[in-house]
């Protein structure tokens, strides 16, 4: 997880760029992207304001801007203001973001068309940077939007105007506990703030050390994922972040940027991606890359981008993911290629193990987990992340029609998850359960952090007493003194208990999660851990994938669902949920009750119901049908399967 930083300056003067072009051997380049349809002028305030306007008490300073070397401020005292009003050149719903610090209450961000107020965000008193945003301003072709910043009782600091398309999709739900409401709520909007506009002209390199970046570029479909200082977005929380950009329809984004990452892995770079990306989605962070054969690199994100693919394709329905080349050659030479170059220092037998270096993060590391010098030939989360791009791999060959090769990576699936469990992990549990290799050959146990909740994250892990050991283990570690510091570690744990059923302990991190949103972050210039991107994506994913139980299969017209709500919560709907041309609700009661609604789309979806546990009676719309089971990860499930057509609503219930 890296850092980015939001400031798209309309104008800079190009200096030294560091430029790698990544298109694919075979591939055309992507066609120009058309200037944004609303254009903020000097929206990181670099030229001065030019474009906006101020009122006595307002203007630009140099004290303490957000990014680059300027700011806009508005003294203490009534009708202080600064603003700017555009015209939109196309019709269409845009979020507004800014960062903004103040030294009193009262001031506010307000957004208005044609002279009527859109929204506005009153802002507290906060003397460090925040991002605050303005959701879903609708306009048309001509429509006067003035942006505005109106003073209160203190000092006013803004900074690093952003305007973002708002999702397609806008997803809402309702609950018997409004805590998840409020959750759900807050994590749309603030996810949705991170996305970039396309045409939008942004700087380039913009990090710690280049303030002002090194020049412009005219920005891709992509979004926000990693530190706000840095105007790039970084393979590991991209991973991540992916389920929440399905969750509010960002198809066209997830794809561009899977294909950038893609596109990257090239033989000169031993097939590994490059780790950050700039918003033009072309040229790599120069941060992060200083050369072919010097650039950060970690094992676990080859393999997760090969996994994301495939659950991208499943959002979507989109046969790009199986039929353009670089995506499809990426899936090929990250589970081949990439494999055979980097197995050569621990001898694992017939089962290969893409391994790192052990001389850091520039020379290809083994794990996620950069604290420490561990010196780590192979990890936890390297293996897990290799068996689930083979189990993604096997998935997407099937529906490409490619027998040999589903069979193929089914079976590499099949070999290295035995060999794990047999072999690599040793024969210990909780704590004395193998975690990873040094390049010396010595096993380490322990707390390992992502190369220890990865393992069962990833289904590695056999199912059993000892899967559960380790269950507990991550959960006492991640509660007592092991704690990662950073907020954005602790957004995979979730995840790991649903996989598992542990709905209880999964609403608990998603809960303290959210609860440390306002929390200064560990790295000051990022400010709250809420304004970490991953924060909100993750949190959007898990509502949807984790306590709903949502698995989609747009490709097939296919959905699993299965009710993971803790305790204490009665209920849970979920509305606007978009799965490739089909929008539905889905709502849960208890874990006993499942209705799907096929709100719009164009072909009956399969609806696959599923409850934990073996029970005698289940029945679709109060009618008995003879319940089926089976068994995933261990646990037993009842099901029964569902044609739901568009227009209609289904109720499947057990016992």
């Amino acid at each position: 997880m890296r850092p980015s930083r939001l400031a798209m300056l309309s104008a800079l003067s190009t200096l030294s760029v560091l430029a790698v072009t990544l298109l694919p051997t075979g591939g055309a380049p992507a066609a120009a992207t058309p200037p944004a349809p609303l254009t903020v002028d000097d929206p990181g305030f670099e030229q001065k304001g030019a474009g906006w306007t101020f009122t006595s008490g307002a203007g630009t300073a140099t004290n303490l801007p957000h990014g680059g070397d300027r700011l806009l401020f508005l003294d203490a005292g009534p009708e202080r203001k600064a603003s700017q009003t555009v015209t939109a050149r196309r019709s269409g719903t845009y979020d507004l973001s800014a960062w903004i610090a103040t030294g009193g209450p009262g001031a506010h961000f307000t957004v208005r068309v044609n002279g009527h107020v859109t929204d506005s965000v009153e802002l507290p008193s906060r003397p460090t940077y925040a991002r605050y945003t303005v959701s879903r301003t609708a306009v048309r072709a001509g429509d006067r939007l003035e942006i505005a910043f109106e003073s209160g009782e203190g000092w006013v600091n803004a900074d690093d105007v952003m305007v973002s398309p708002s999702s397609p999709v806008n997803p809402t739900v309702s609950s018997s506990d409004p805590r998840i409401v409020e959750m759900f709520t807050w994590s749309k909007r603030k996810a949705n703030s991170w996305v970039q506009l396309p045409g939008t002209q942004g700087p380039l390199n913009v990090d710690e050390n280049q303030r002002a970046g090194t020049g412009s570029a005219s920005y891709g479909p992509s979004y926000w994922a990693g530190y706000a200082h840095r105007s790039a977005y970084y393979s590991r929380d991209f991973a991540h972040q992916l389920g929440g950009a399905a969750v509010l329809g960002l198809t066209t984004e997830n794809k561009a940027m899977l294909r950038s990452y893609a596109a990257s892995a090239t033989a000169a770079h031993r097939y590994y991606p490059v780790w950050a990306l700039n918003f033009d989605i072309t040229t790599p962070h120069t941060i992060d890359y200083h050369g072919p054969d010097d650039f950060v690199r970690e094992v676990p994100a080859t393999f997760e981008l090969v996994e994301k693919a495939n659950e991208a394709y499943r959002w979507s329905g989109d046969r790009a993911y199986l039929d353009d080349t670089a995506l499809w050659n990426y899936y090929r030479h990250a589970t081949g290629k990439f494999v055979d170059l980097h197995n050569g220092t621990k001898d694992n037998g017939k089962v290969k193990v893409a391994e790192g270096t052990g001389r850091g993060i520039f020379a290809g590391a083994a794990s996620y987990n950069e604290e420490g010098n561990e010196h780590l030939a192979e990890a936890g989360d390297g293996i897990a992340a290799q068996y689930q791009a083979y189990r993604a791999l096997a998935e997407l060959a099937h529906d490409k029609g490619d027998r040999s090769l589903a069979t193929a990576s089914a079976r590499q699936a099949r070999k290295l998850k035995e060999y794990f469990n047999s072999t690599w992990s040793g024969e210990g549990s909780g704590a004395s359960m193998v975690r990873a290799y040094r390049t010396d050959g010595t096993a380490l146990t322990g707390w390992g952090k992502e190369n220890s909740w990865f393992m069962p994250m990833k289904g590695i892990i056999a199912p059993g007493p000892r899967n559960d050991a380790y269950l507990d283990y991550i959960d006492q570690q991640a509660s007592g003194p092991g704690r990662p510091a950073n907020i954005e570690a602790l957004t995979y744990l979730p995840d790991t208990f649903f996989r598992y059923n542990r709905a209880d302990t999964a609403w608990k991190w998603m809960r303290h999660i959210y609860d440390q949103r306002n929390t200064q972050h560990t790295v000051t210039r990022q400010g709250p851990n809420g304004d970490y991107p991953e924060v909100s994506f993750t949190l959007l994913g898990q509502t949807v994938q984790g306590l709903m139980g949502v698995a989609p299969n747009a490709p097939h017209h296919a959905l699993t669902t299965q009710s993971r709500l803790p305790n204490g919560m009665d209920w849970l709907k979920l509305d606007h949920l978009r799965i490739g041309r089909s929008t539905f609700g889905l709502r849960h009661d208890g874990t006993t009750s499942s209705t799907l609604t096929h709100t719009s789309g164009d072909a009956a979806y399969r609806w696959e119901a599923r409850f934990p546990g073996e029970h005698g009676r289940i029945t679709v719309d109060g009618k008995k049908r003879t319940p089926r089971t089976r068994t995933v990860d261990g646990v037993t499930y009842t099901y029964t399967v569902v044609s739901v057509a568009p227009g209609t609503s289904r109720t499947v219930r057990i016992g």
